[in-house]
């Protein structure tokens, strides 16, 4: 839409602001309803449910509610099935018949609630467990512990990066996508509970078991980095399980095997281990797994024994109501504390507080002492039943009132997809960590005139991390098995005498601290011994605690895993084709601190470089210009936070951030936070699209659109052209309300929407609202049937009217001329190849919401605060994807798209579009007006809300509705980058043009260049 424009809701201007105000006084109402648990329950009743004698066989109830399905399942439950419900076993895919004869007992019965599957591969687990659904009467509770994915405990499963290189990530976004996609994987698995995150923060480096298992040592890293992949798996309904409650990171001994004690205070307790629980009980954790351990503040008994622990700390003090497991009780950390009589561990775990018992050593037994013990009067029936209603309740939220088998077809394919694979490697990318580079090796010079040295310490000859050494240079490698070859070692110091580039990877490493992580007296004296000789590079693909035994090389880059992808990311920073961008998780010893993780400029001749302030003639005086411009901005409402980015000669001048998501909230805006870009779409992606369609030919500027459209001969749109809907020019309406003809009464028509997806209801809108497929043609048909304007100048031609429709049609043209749809073709022409990581489309789907800033409060057509979902209401009716709006992104992102388009389509080593594309496409100015081919210009009187008179004739640019902007000057070398979204909560703000903000910023930054 253009800044200009009508709104046309304004005939109701006034039931919108008193709807407004109700919103405000309802927020927090909404927010509580938000995070409560959706399978939670009141405290039990004390009435007693009466035992059914002959229970029916379980029907499914797939259509009935909540309430309905798990009633409808309770009620037809013995005591028997309730009491097995309690019980989780342990299953497994690659052992004889004899465990597949066990659990067809403990399901026909124990009646059993749920199976953790562990060792095995995933064909074979995937028809145990239809197997094993067929014969259970309820639904079984499907569990993994797979914390970095199904590869941690099935051979052909895919694995992730384990927790502690997640650590070093700094976008949580990333993380979050992380978790989306292994519920994915959970999901095609038939598996509904995932014993994941790991939540104890690893402030012991000694620590036996928990270790590489954590996020670090930071509480506010732990806390960030479990919500953010507790959010990503329970968007896709797949169960998390945080764990050990109440923390096992701070512990010298293996609760497998011992009893584990935490020494802290209650104050302690509180200000550190606590507080990532109480941020995924924040973010509704569905489920929180009890450690087998022993606090002397709570008593000598094991945290899943305790009931100070669990009822008084868990439930009561931090308020949690959701579903509680406990640690395994096969572990000698609680079974091995005394000698206990048969099922009492169980008994105590119920009376504890804890829901489900997760693999009991003896089930039989357990589940006999369990009924004893209600007949005896030790357990009340209402407590069991309380349980078992949260359970029925877990398994339908879950999806288990829908119940399918696993098609094992094309498993394997889907759980090692192009995008898993792609996500991985974004993963490392952020993760490795260039810990130092005293010598300022990175990125390497290479000097083909002198040796250069690849040393690969317990790796084969020729393996991959060589590989992707060798890709970038010749090398000479070397590599030795084992750690501990002498010989081999005296031979390399010797040899590297006469090398100019060295460098050294270490592979093989293990976790265990008591074994110095598989490091050899050799290997450590070996690499001192070098490193006093030569700079060298040493990249250690391990955990990195190991880093402490090797703090004397010059450069060390901290890889964290022995996976290929760590190798292509280490490879990418040492050759300069990267930046490191990761942060050391924990401290190591004295030699690093916590977060320590230099960014190094990379050899990209066409990328833009970190931060230069010489570029400004006095930067402290520009910055704080803009700062009190933008601080006074917010105080006034104009919008709640804003990112800021300005590049000139390459490097970025202005990189700033400011503010918050909303007025409300405490969420800072900052670099990663995404924002709907509204019209700046126009030209970030439609543009570019058909610049690429004009290089290949593939569409002509004085070609009819009805040539590509023929659905368009014979209507008022027969004889428009390209060039004059670039242009504007083209005789299209500004904007037509289309969202209109769907709803009725001022309600959605139900013909076109549902609150639920369905096969029929398959495209989203937002999280609530689903729409049929079909309704894009009925735009398209709108859009086609569409009267013209009628300004037309002397000679009988269109007048300029900046039109959304125009865009509209082009994207249905780039869509017919690739056979594509546009959000494919923008992520295969533009986001990929600029290797953006936050741009495209229904950033809902993508994105975790809490990086994304919210807009409008529709009130009128979709009845919801929008996050993530386009605030254009005609780009919402063709499911987020439109040529004119649609496209989500940040500053940092859009500054590379324009920065291309500064140097003239260029970006790296390709070429994305014609450097006389590029020059045609934003010099060409139509006769009529001040605008180019689908690019904005500075006016001729100078006049704009939004653009500065400093920019030179040769700029070009757009803004964006939601209170974007984007502008390119050739002349002065400079890219400008405004994101803000002056629409929250009411698009009917428009300070943002009334006060000029964006144009005084721009006045600032020009008068502030050298």
């Amino acid at each position: 839409m253009i800044e200009s424009k009508k709104i046309y809701k304004n005939k109701i201007l006034v039931i919108s602001s008193l709807l407004l105000c109700l919103y405000f006084v309802s927020a927090r109402a909404i927010i509580f309803f938000k995070k409560a648990n959706t399978f939670i329950l009141n405290e039990p009743s004390k009435q007693v449910s009466k035992p059914v004698e002959k229970p029916v066989n379980y029907i499914s109830f797939s259509k009935l509610s909540e309430k309905n399905w798990v009633d409808s399942v309770f009620d037809n439950l013995s005591l028997d099935q309730k009491i097995g419900q309690l019980f989780i076993a342990d299953a497994y895919s690659n052992k004889e018949e004899i465990n597949v004869n066990k659990i067809t007992l403990l399901i026909e019965k124990y009646h059993i609630g749920g199976l953790i599957f562990f060792q095995g591969e995933c064909y074979k687990q995937a028809e145990l467990t239809n197997k094993y659904q067929a014969l259970s009467k309820v639904p079984l509770l499907i569990a993994m512990d797979a914390e970095w994915g199904l590869g941690m405990r099935l051979t052909n499963g895919f694995s992730f990066p384990k927790q502690i290189t997640l650590g070093a990530i700094e976008d949580n976004d990333l993380v979050y996508q992380m978790g989306v996609e292994m519920a994915n994987h959970c999901k095609r698995m038939g598996v509904q509970l995932n014993f994941c995150p790991v939540v104890d923060i690893n402030s012991n480096p000694n620590n036996p078991i928990i270790g590489s298992r954590s996020f670090g040592e930071s509480t506010d890293l732990v806390s960030a980095k479990s919500g953010a992949i507790t959010r990503g798996m329970q968007e896709k309904y797949v169960i998390a399980s945080g764990k050990h409650f109440p923390g096992h990171g701070d512990t010298y001994l293996d609760s497998h095997k011992y009893l584990p004690q935490v020494n802290y205070t209650e104050e302690e307790m509180k200000k550190n281990i606590l507080t990532p629980f109480k941020q995924i009980i924040q973010d509704s954790i569905k489920s929180i797994l009890i450690g087998h351990l022993q606090l002397p503040f709570y008593g000598t008994k094991p945290a899943t024994l305790s009931t100070k622990v669990i009822k008084e700390l868990l439930q009561n003090e931090l308020k949690y109501k959701g579903l509680i497991i406990t640690d395994a009780l096969n572990m000698r950390g609680v079974k091995n504390r005394q000698k206990w009589a048969p099922g009492e561990i169980e008994l105590q775990a119920l009376e504890a507080g804890n829901d489900v018992l997760l693999y009991s050593e003896n089930i039989p037994e357990a589940f006999d002492a369990i009924k004893k013990a209600l007949e005896m009067g030790r357990l009340q029936q209402e407590e069991i039943d309380f349980k078992v209603k949260k359970i029925l309740k877990a398994k339908y939220w879950a999806g288990l009132a829908k119940l399918a088998n696993i098609e094992t077809e094309g498993l394997f394919e889907d759980l090692h997809n192009k995008h898993t694979q792609e996500l991985k490697q974004r993963l490392f990318d952020n993760a490795v960590t260039l810990v130092k580079d005293s010598t300022q090796l990175i990125p390497i010079e290479q000097n083909q005139n002198k040796r250069q040295l690849s040393i690969c310490i317990d790796a084969p000859l020729n393996n991959l991390f060589g590989q992707a050494i060798q890709k970038n240079g010749h090398f000479i490698q070397y590599s030795t098995e084992g750690k501990s070859n002498q010989p081999f070692y005296d031979e390399m110091i010797e040899f590297a005498d006469s090398c100019e580039n060295i460098i050294i990877s270490v592979h093989n490493f293990s976790n265990k601290p008591n074994e110095k992580y598989g490091t050899s007296p050799e290997l450590i004296n070996f690499i001192k011994k070098i490193s006093q000789k030569h700079p060298v590079i040493l990249c250690l693909f391990g955990n990195p605690y190991v880093l402490k035994y090797f703090p004397n090389a010059s450069t060390i880059i901290s890889g964290y895993e022995d996976e290929p992808e760590a190798y292509q990311a280490v490879s990418k920073i040492i050759f300069g084709e990267a930046t490191a961008v990761g942060k050391l998780p924990v401290s190591i010893d004295k030699y690093f601190k916590l977060g320590t993780g230099i960014v190094n400029n990379p050899y990209t001749e066409n990328n833009i470089l970190l931060q230069e302030k010489d570029l400004l003639r006095n930067p402290d005086e520009t910055n704080a210009k803009i700062n009190q411009l933008i601080k006074n901005a917010i105080a006034e409402r104009i919008f709640p936070g804003c990112q800021l980015l300005v590049v000139r000669k390459g490097k970025e001048i202005i990189n700033n951030c400011y503010g918050k998501l909303s007025y409300e909230g405490s969420e800072k805006v900052n670099k990663k936070t995404i924002y709907d870009v509204a019209s700046v779409t126009k030209v970030a992606a439609t543009l570019q699209c058909v610049m690429q369609l004009y290089d290949q030919q593939k569409i002509a500027l004085d070609q009819k659109i009805s040539y590509y459209l023929p659905e368009l001969k014979g209507t008022n749109k027969e004889n428009i052209t390209v060039q004059s809907v670039l242009f504007h020019e083209s005789g299209l309406q500004s904007y037509l309300p289309l969202w209109e003809k769907t709803i009725s009464g001022g309600q959605l028509k139900s013909f076109y929407f549902s609150k639920t997806p369905t096969e029929i209801f398959s495209m989203p809108i937002t999280p609530h609202l689903y729409a049929k497929p079909a309704l894009k043609d009925s735009v398209w048909k709108w859009v086609v049937k569409s009267p013209l304007h009628y300004k037309k100048g002397k000679d009988n031609k269109y007048d300029f009217v900046y039109s959304d429709l125009g865009l509209m049609i082009l994207a249905k043209i780039i869509e017919k001329q690739c056979g594509e749809k546009l959000d494919v073709l923008v992520s295969e022409k533009l986001i990929e190849p600029l290797q953006l990581t936050r741009t495209g489309y229904n950033a809902f789907l993508q994105h975790d919401i809490q990086n994304i800033a919210p807009t409008e409060l529709d009130l009128l057509f979709r009845k919801e605060q929008l996050k993530g979902s386009v605030q254009d209401q005609n780009a919402a009716l063709l499911g987020g994807v439109s040529g004119h709006a649609g496209l989500f992104s940040t500053a940092s992102d859009l500054a590379t798209i324009m920065y291309m388009n500064l140097n003239l389509g260029k970006y790296k080593n390709q070429t994305l579009v014609k450097k006389e594309t590029i020059q045609l496409f934003s010099q060409t100015v139509s006769k009529r007006s001040h605008r180019a081919l689908g690019w904005d210009k500075l006016p001729a009187d100078g006049e704009s809300n939004y653009i500065s008179p400093l920019v030179s004739n040769k700029s070009f640019g757009h803004s964006g509705y939601t209170g974007t902007l984007v502008w390119v000057d050739p002349e002065k070398d400079l890219v400008f980058v405004f994101c803000s979204n002056r629409v929250y909560p009411n698009a009917n703000n428009n300070k943002i043009n009334q006060m000029q903000i964006r144009k005084k910023i721009m006045d600032i930054v020009y008068q502030g260049l050298k």
